[in-house]
């Protein structure tokens, strides 16, 4: 490495996008943005991207202080981008005040991008539970232990209390584990291109249903 070279230049001569990069047709985008979602999905999943079902998820409180992390898709369905969480941790509290969420998926092996806005309600008990009995033991020991994103016990004593909860019975399901539902209002998907730099086609919800537009670069 040249340390004669500033950050801000060894920033700017890495490379972006490498490999072959996916088509979008925009005149064949279907008139709903989910079902194109799906589609994008499943062509990650096929490419063998890392972590397609990966997705930044930005909160706010009710006086606007953002917060951001990376969480996992559950599902996507006609209405709806689902992810699971506790209720009682800072994004359950964000959500309480502020019911409204952005999301992000970044699939760079296709030089794809899908930004969703949108508003959040908590799905049917029953998708919760079903939700947390297929997370891994120590998840579910982990995520019944203590206050998510408080400091840990040097003890560690509230883990060994959960384990013993799941040992009397597995299919303990805490009252705060909750499935999401983001239900859009704005959905962008974003594809590089080497000759035209990129391609945006944003959905916006309308009274009447989408309303399809693209975007300048």
């Amino acid at each position: 490495m040249d340390s004669d070279l500033s950050l801000r230049a060894r920033l700017r001569a890495l490379p972006v996008f490498t490999g072959e990069l996916p088509q979008f047709d925009t005149d064949a985008a279907p008139e709903a943005p989910l079902p194109l979602l799906v589609e994008w999905l499943e062509a990650a999943i096929t490419a063998g991207v890392a972590q397609p079902h990966a997705m930044a998820i930005a909160t706010a409180t009710r006086e606007g202080v953002p917060s951001n992390r990376t969480l996992l898709l559950k599902d996507v369905d006609t209405e709806a981008v689902w992810f699971a969480s506790l209720s009682s941790g800072p994004k359950g509290s964000d959500l309480d005040e502020n019911p409204h969420a952005a999301l992000v998926f970044y699939w760079r092996e296709q030089g794809r991008q899908v930004r969703i806005v949108g508003t959040v309600d908590k799905g049917p008990r029953a998708v919760s539970e079903a939700d947390f009995l297929e997370r891994h033991p120590n998840a579910r020991a982990r995520a019944i232990a203590g206050n998510q994103s408080e400091p840990v016990d040097a003890e560690d004593a509230g883990l060994a209390t959960a384990k013993q909860i799941l040992a009397a019975d597995p299919d303990h399901v805490p009252d705060a584990w909750t499935a999401y539902r983001v239900i859009p209002t704005s959905v962008e998907f974003w594809q590089a291109e080497r000759e035209r730099d990129q391609v945006r086609l944003r959905y916006r919800r309308t009274d009447d249903g989408w309303t399809k537009e693209i975007l300048w670069p």
